[in-house]
């Protein structure tokens, strides 16, 4: 991890009507540093989201990511960003090798790269068999390492993981974040939402929204010893009782 900052927010808000559903959060984020975004139902994370995505515009503030605006330059920073939700977004009706060819030329990698990333890919996620199988026959976590894989194979700044590994095996989550800190050694930044508080434990840093600000931002170290807590699940508890909305 650097000290290069790849995103830096200072009071980004975002209103709808009366309702504020983000409320002038600031943080920054480095250079392959595993971010880890967290907040109850309702917190406003998925909507903090969406705007350093460059796919909704703030109401006020500022943010740059990777570099870019999000109120002028949105498109910058969706050619510079990877995406991956919790309902992954490969084709079914595709072949894994389409899949991964398919998103090659979405993100603008030339037919030379697209075969040198293909071969890269199915090799280190050992899918020789299943390179030519429909996405539709793989299990959950299987889909789910493809599907990080194509959101970096075009090398993004960033890649932004919104509840990636829901409804996968506990020994699948692990190769999963085995994959994570690899990117994140080859200086890729992990911005991350997730439900499992085990896997906060797994980030340089970890944010906790409540009612649309951000009330924690440290290490799970260093969060754990300011909420004199044994576990990322106690930290996460004692913030989550204050808030007082329910739905994002």
């Amino acid at each position: 991890m650097s000290k290069e900052i790849v995103i830096r927010t200072n009071k980004l808000t975002k209103r709808f009507d009366d309702f504020v559903a983000v409320d002038e959060i600031t943080f920054d984020v480095h250079k392959g540093e595993i971010f880890g975004f967290l907040g109850a139902n309702g917190a406003g994370k998925t909507t903090a989201m969406r705007m350093l995505c460059g796919l909704s515009i703030p109401t006020s503030g500022e943010a740059m990511v990777a570099g870019y605006d999000v109120f002028k330059q949105p498109d910058e920073i969706k050619q510079n960003i990877g995406y991956m939700s919790q309902k992954f977004s490969l084709y079914e009706d595709l072949s894994v090798k389409e899949n991964i060819e398919f998103y090659g030329g979405i993100y603008g990698l030339s037919n030379k790269q697209i075969k040198e990333k293909s071969g890269e890919l199915i090799e280190r996620l050992g899918l020789h068999n299943e390179a030519d199988k429909l996405v539709s026959s793989l299990p959950l976590g299987w889909k789910q390492k493809l599907s990080f894989s194509v959101a970096i194979v075009h090398q993004p700044k960033i890649v932004f993981l919104d509840e990636p590994t829901g409804g996968v095996d506990p020994a699948m989550r692990r190769q999963f974040w085995d994959l994570i800190y690899d990117a994140a050694d080859k200086g890729i930044t992990i911005f991350v939402t997730t439900h499992y508080l085990d896997e906060a434990e797994y980030c340089n840093r970890v944010s906790i929204m409540v009612d649309g600000k951000i009330e924690a931002l440290d290490s799970p170290e260093g969060l754990r010893k300011t909420f004199s807590a044994s576990n990322m699940d106690e930290v996460f508890y004692k913030l989550a009782r204050k808030a007082k909305r329910s739905a994002d």
